[in-house]
């Protein structure tokens, strides 16, 4: 098989070009050097030595040599045939010098090794072959020349020898090219299909729903699809720095080193706060390349909270369908038991009856507070369109929950709040702030300022009012299931009542959410702590 046998694709034949340009510079360049070479030996005159032109023929060469270089520059076609003209040339001008230095004693016939290796490179193996036989013919024309003029001796042997080493070089280097040209007609043909397939990647990441990001073992971004970029709110220079430069994203960096040290625990749930988009809860499946030296990690996001707001319709549906029922078919008889309870405790004086009295009025109670819950949740109605100012509003709410709950004036401590003006229904904000309270002095040491509340100008400029108590934050594991219905910690609760917070504040375009942060409010130590965070719509957002 020849090395330019075949269709070659356009990266071959660009190959193939760059390889005749260079043969032709080095073309160019032995050209020069024979000129310079015969000017300084030179004996006689300036243009003759020994009769023999051979300076006009060195230059006649280069001039070849030259316009050679410039034909496959400029006008790249027919590249067998440039080739062809190429090498006769160089036959033709080197057996000229050959036959004029005395034949083999000159030492010329390696010069023939230039152009034949260029044809074997470059042409096909019958060319490279009738080229080589060319260059023998010439060597043993001129031998035998020598030996019918009784001028030298041993001459055929020492072109015979040359001939059969040329024959061989041609040979092997035929062979050594055709193998590379494969080589890279294969290596062309890898390429272009990991083109293709880079191209089909892209296109079906860019158009997947879950998120896709790419990052190295520091974290430092290297691919994130449209997707990601709005799970995770990422825009320009944040989507290629490191993950762990970026605030709001501590939660998804955290995931990662946790599964760096326990790579069993591939999945995870976190919630984002970016600085422009509300609350969003993701899950994260984490795997890696294994790729040695050059690690990256792929991260795939989920946002879970379609899926959350479809499971909430189903349970608020579901509720719906059941409140008819529980208002008449339980309230009546919870009526009834509590009417009954109320009369034998006027003529209840042992103590073992009292305490009975006792449980059943609290269960009682509790039921009647989980139909309560139930039926707000059913007539969750549109909020007002004027706004309301919080300066004004909250204070009176918190005065009205301490007088209600008998609480002395120093427990509960309300901090600054801007005289801002938000959208929020004022009877779901009284409701939402008096649950957020209720738990809070469930859990808060009951000593001064013990339970505060406070406004805090997020990112982006946003409103949000902080409810917060002394108490033990909230493990990370009660937190992922903190605003599910149903969902309690404590034996006396329904677990509906941060449910309905939460649905209150969507229901009015806020959002409520539990939250680690550091601050150093009311110049007390900064200190991470958990809060209740109510994000507020405001009329200009």
């Amino acid at each position: 098989m020849s090395a330019v046998a075949g269709s070659l694709r356009p990266g071959n034949r660009e190959t193939l070009w760059r390889t005749l340009q260079t043969f032709n510079v080095t073309r160019i360049a032995i050209a020069v050097v024979l000129l310079a070479y015969l000017s300084i030996n030179a004996r006689q005159g300036f243009w003759m030595v020994e009769g023999f032109l051979y300076r006009q023929i060195c230059g006649v060469y280069l001039a070849l040599a030259v316009g050679l270089g410039v034909v496959t520059v400029w006008r790249r076609q027919r590249l067998l045939l440039q080739l062809t003209a190429g090498v006769l040339a160089d036959i033709v001008f080197i057996s000229t010098l050959y036959a004029a230095a005395g034949g083999a004693r000159s030492g010329l016939a390696i010069l023939y090794l230039f152009p034949l290796a260029g044809s074997a490179v470059l042409a096909p193996m019958v060319l490279a072959l009738f080229f080589t036989a060319l260059a023998a013919l010439a060597m043993l024309l001129e031998s035998a020349y020598q030996l019918l003029n009784f001028t030298a001796e041993s001459t055929i042997s020492q072109a015979g020898l040359y001939g059969a080493a040329f024959f061989s070089a041609v040979y092997v280097l035929n062979r050594l090219a055709g193998r590379l040209i494969r080589q890279e007609q294969l290596a062309t043909q890898h390429h272009e299909g990991l083109q293709t397939q880079q191209a089909i990647n892209q296109l079906v990441i860019a158009d997947m729903g879950d998120g896709v990001l790419v990052m190295g073992a520091d974290t430092t971004i290297s691919i994130v699809n449209p997707a990601a970029e709005r799970m995770l709110g990422l825009s320009g220079a944040a989507a290629q720095g490191r993950l762990v430069d970026v605030a709001w994203l501590a939660p998804v960096a955290d995931a990662y080193l946790a599964w760096a040290g326990n790579s069993a625990a591939a999945l995870a749930f976190v919630m984002l706060k970016p600085a422009e988009e509300r609350m969003t809860h993701l899950r994260l499946r984490f795997a890696s390349t294994g790729a040695t030296g050059n690690e990256r990690i792929v991260v795939f996001l989920q946002d879970v909270g379609e899926i959350e707001n479809r499971a909430q319709e189903l349970k608020l549906a579901s509720m719906g369908r059941l409140t008819a029922s529980i208002a008449h078919e339980v309230r009546n008889p919870l009526s009834a038991i509590s009417h009954a309870n109320s009369l034998i405790a006027e003529d209840a004086v042992d103590p073992v009856q009292l305490r009975l009295v006792n449980i059943i009025n609290d269960n009682v109670g509790r039921l009647n507070r989980m139909i309560e819950d139930i039926l707000r949740l059913s007539r969750k109605a549109q909020p007002g369109n004027e706004p309301v100012r919080l300066a004004a509003l909250v204070p009176q709410m918190v005065e009205e929950f301490r007088d209600a709950q008998a609480l002395r004036p120093g427990l509960i401590h309300v901090g600054m709040l801007d005289d801002c003006r938000v959208l929020f229904d004022p009877l779901h904000l009284r409701e939402v702030i008096v649950n957020l309270l209720s738990n809070a002095l469930r859990y808060a040491s009951g000593q001064d300022a013990s339970i505060r509340l406070f406004m805090v100008t997020g990112s982006a400029q946003r409103r949000e009012l902080h409810v917060q108590d002394d108490g033990a934050a909230i493990t990370p594991q009660v937190r992922a299931h903190l605003f599910e219905p149903f969902y309690t910690t404590s034996s006396k609760g329904t677990g509906l009542g941060l449910y309905v917070a939460r649905e209150l504040c969507m229901n009015n375009g806020a959002m409520l959410d539990y939250e680690y942060r550091s601050d150093a409010w009311n110049q007390a130590p900064a200190q991470a702590s958990g809060r209740f965070v109510i994000t507020l719509a405001t009329p200009d957002a």
